[in-house]
């Protein structure tokens, strides 16, 4: 074998194991059972990441615990409320917003038991919520302060979405009233008798989830960076194309028809590019002001970060 044949077989075999690493980019990604992270699992189990070179795990943290996973490296990517990104790394937690997913539209509420008719009537109740630095807590913080109220008005008891929409439901915990969203709040919605919901994120829209990694992810993989951001878009249109397929896959994750999940999917709005391109030139300022005062005065931060306009790189949706 002569010289310059040795060295294009070389080079091929350097461009090969180049692209194999390029195939292989992995990257670990925390959600949870929310209706509106779906589409990232659509992404997986359709086999649009592995397509665009992309090897992903998805991993079930509950949004209490999801910033620990973030800072201890087990994961370099989340899904989250635009708020908790303001309490991450106000904590220390170093993120960056890549896309506005959803928006709740009636699908994250407070359930109330029958006789408590709005917010105000809350005073005195019990009330199950999330920790502090959650959605739901935040949801109840932001409901309670829209009715002159505070959180020290409820006796507030520490209960995941899900368990606190059963525990509710059952009615064998105690509770007045539970913080909740989907698919877990359908249960209420399919049991009247039970309670109602009092207040929802269509009455009061501040459920918007976006989707972020550490910026050392982002800085030393651009190009997965990049292919993460275009599968979520890719998944949007897949929905778009075969509803019945896609509600199939990502109800099958929360142990929902694809009839169900289509119901509970109906309480909410996911975010396309130009949906992206509005958010982010304005919409995402001026919440991000007053849910940081919120914050504050709550005691979730104790110091607003200095650039909240840091909190988020729009350039991957390009």
């Amino acid at each position: 074998m002569n010289y310059k044949a040795a060295l294009s077989i070389a080079s091929a075999l350097a461009f090969g194991a180049a692209s194999a690493q390029a195939q292989d980019t992995k990257v670990a990604i925390a959600i949870s059972g929310w209706t509106g992270f779906a589409p990232l699992t659509l992404a997986k189990e359709s086999g649009i990441y592995a397509r665009n070179g992309l090897d992903v795990s998805i991993k079930k943290i509950p949004q209490k615990d999801r910033h620990l996973a973030i800072a201890s490296g087990d994961v370099q990517c989340a899904a989250t409320t635009v708020e908790t990104w303001i309490v991450w790394n106000a904590n220390g937690v170093a993120t960056t917003q890549l896309f506005k997913m959803d928006q709740g539209m009636g699908s994250d509420g407070i359930v109330a038991k029958p006789g408590i008719d709005k917010v105000a009537d809350l005073k005195g109740k019990t009330v199950a919520a999330s920790a502090p630095g959650t959605s739901p807590h935040f949801f109840l913080s932001w409901a309670l302060k829209k009715a002159g109220m505070k959180l020290a008005d409820v006796k507030l008891v520490t209960l995941e979405p899900a368990p606190a929409a059963s525990a509710f439901v059952a009615g064998n915990a105690g509770l007045d009233a539970a913080v909740t969203y989907e698919p877990y709040l359908s249960q209420v919605r399919n049991k009247p008798d039970a309670g109602k919901i009092i207040v929802d994120s269509l009455g009061q829209p501040v459920v918007f989830d976006s989707f972020g990694c550490t910026p050392k992810f982002i800085k030393e993989n651009p190009k997965a960076v990049k292919a993460l951001v275009d599968s979520y878009f890719q998944a949007l249109d897949m929905i778009a194309a075969d509803k019945t397929k896609a509600f199939g896959i990502m109800g099958a994750d929360v142990k929902q028809t694809a009839e169900q999940f289509e119901a509970s999917q109906s309480k909410l709005k996911w975010a396309d590019r130009a949906g992206n391109q509005k958010f982010f030139a304005g919409e995402i300022q001026a919440f991000n002001k007053e849910a940081a005062a919120l914050l504050l005065e709550i005691g979730v931060i104790k110091q607003v970060p200095a650039n909240m306009d840091s909190l988020y790189d729009t350039s991957f949706q390009k």
